[in-house]
């Protein structure tokens, strides 16, 4: 209240309902703007445990939230009419969603995480990469070959797999990264000596939620998705649970004409 009078009331239109909040509605810094709200052609709706007080006076609807006593021993502290404040809000609120015919795919629109929240309760299976997309090499490959295949798939890693398809590691920029540090010519090496073992997995049926709290708890980009067979079925990155073209925070970046889209930098 007491900004409005310096200025905010400009952001107030004839259209706008002001929900005004007091428990004695004597609060000067609210009954002082209420007039002006008025002649603005503002609808005004009161909170109030006093019916006849001047904020009331001002209101084109009154809601009695009065209680017979606070909570506090020495009945001065706002306890019990905050929460019937509170509860009563709450039951306004309820009965405005449903005049209104509100639903999930009103929330959806309108909430701030709405976008992430829909794109997160897809399965995996719906945005992970399968068979020629899927970067692959086999045991025993130079890690030059593993290179070639990381910049040629393009989602800054490749798994390692044996003879029969099956899971042995996965190679990230960042492992290409940490053996550069060791050695300076890595090309030659067998891709076995600076993979990963042992990669994270999910389910192709969990949701892009439970796979992304799965990279947020180790720290990593891509999971690994298997058939029954324990051979490579497809691989997911961080990106494409988040929607990489589809989904912008903030309504995103965009990039100039002809700029390419991988990172330099990926992990």
């Amino acid at each position: 209240p007491a900004e409005a009078i310096h200025g905010d009331l400009g952001m107030v239109t004839k259209d706008d309902v002001v929900l005004a909040i007091s428990n004695s509605g004597q609060t000067r810094e609210i009954n002082n703007i209420l007039p002006t709200l008025r002649q603005m052609g503002a609808k005004i709706i009161s909170f109030t445990g006093a019916l006849d007080s001047p904020m009331a006076m001002e209101s084109d609807v009154v809601i009695d939230v009065g209680v017979d006593r606070e909570a506090c021993p020495m009945g001065l502290a706002p306890t019990s009419s905050t929460t019937a404040t509170l509860a009563m809000g709450d039951a306004l609120a309820v009965v405005l969603l449903n005049a209104r015919r509100f639903d999930k795919k009103d929330f959806r629109r309108f909430h701030p995480g709405g976008s992430l929240g829909e794109r997160l309760s897809i399965r995996v299976k719906e945005v992970m990469f399968t068979d020629d997309h899927v970067p692959k090499v086999v045991l025993g490959s130079n890690v030059e070959g593993a290179i070639k295949e990381i910049g040629s798939k393009g989602i800054g890693a490749t798994i390692v797999v044996d003879a029969d398809d099956k899971l042995s590691g996965i190679i990230t920029d960042g492992d290409l990264r940490r053996a550069l540090a060791k050695r300076k010519n890595i090309h030659k090496l067998k891709v076995e000596e600076i993979m990963t073992t042992s990669p994270r997995t999910v389910e192709e049926d969990q949701t892009a939620a439970e796979a992304l709290g799965i990279m947020e708890l180790y720290g990593i980009t891509h999971l690994i998705i298997l058939d029954r067979g324990k051979r490579v079925r497809g691989v997911v990155h961080l990106h494409d649970l988040l929607g990489r073209e589809e989904f912008r925070l903030n309504g995103g970046l965009t990039l100039s004409k002809g700029t390419d889209r991988r990172s330099d930098n990926p992990t």
